[in-house]
């Protein structure tokens, strides 16, 4: 999942063989187009990205792949071929796709997956506090000093989670809004509040949905669910 750190103008002087001072004039004379518009010389490129000097192309758009996949339970979230029930057995894939964040191995539901290292690096690292969203069965009815602990937060692996949105569905269901994704989080904060967690299904990641997708089975997202989920999550290396 290769990022582009270098500017259009360093990217074009490496490229095309020109000059610096070459690559700075093609690049103000709008000689050097990045998607069809002029482009900018410090501008940062993105594997997405096209990029034509005097309509001769230098850089192709990197085409991505963005895939939904209900992970059974006894899946493991992992490439790894060593460990057994891995995600390359279950998808069989012709290409290398990375799992974005993890489910445990008894946990069930959404796991999104591409090989655009910019979306994956933007909804797995913590720091972003992306929403992930669960339906969680427990061995026992739910009380709501139980459901009211679990919003304001619980202190595991000796840190107080973050708030997070908590709704009762049913005598022991309720669904939760994560902004962290600690090591089995919710089997952990269950623990501590003296339930034990029967099931959990992830049914949304950031702006993705689960739906009707049957267990074991993938599906390509759609352009416009590239677009929202790429759109919420854009800017977050750049400052915005």
């Amino acid at each position: 999942m290769k990022s582009w750190n270098s500017s259009l103008q360093y990217f074009v002087v490496q490229k095309a063989r020109l000059s610096n001072k070459e690559a700075i004039e093609a690049v103000l004379a709008g000689r050097v187009l990045v998607n069809g518009q002029k482009g900018r010389l410090q501008q940062v490129l993105r594997p997405e990205d096209g990029v034509t000097l005097n309509g001769q192309v230098l850089k192709a758009p990197q085409a991505f792949t963005y895939l939904a996949y209900y992970k059974p339970r006894g899946v493991e979230s992992t490439l790894n071929p060593e460990i057994d029930h891995n995600l390359v057995h279950a998808l069989n894939l012709e290409e290398r796709l990375f799992p974005i964040g993890r489910l445990d191995k008894e946990s069930e539901g959404l796991l999104l997956l591409t090989n655009d290292g910019h979306l994956y690096k933007s909804i797995s690292q913590p720091q972003y506090h992306q929403e992930k969203e669960y339906l969680v069965t427990v061995d026992q009815p739910l009380t709501p000093e139980a459901l009211a602990r679990m919003a304001s937060g619980v202190v595991i692996m000796e840190q107080m989670t973050r708030p997070a949105r908590v709704q009762q569905v049913g005598e022991m269901t309720f669904t939760i809004i994560l902004t962290q994704g600690l090591n089995r989080q919710i089997r952990r904060m269950c623990y501590q509040l003296g339930y034990t967690v029967n099931r959990l299904v992830r049914t949304r990641m950031v702006t993705v949905e689960l739906g009707n997708l049957p267990q074991g089975a993938w599906r390509s997202l759609t352009a416009p669910e590239v677009a929202e989920l790429t759109a919420r999550v854009s800017g977050l290396f750049s400052g915005k």
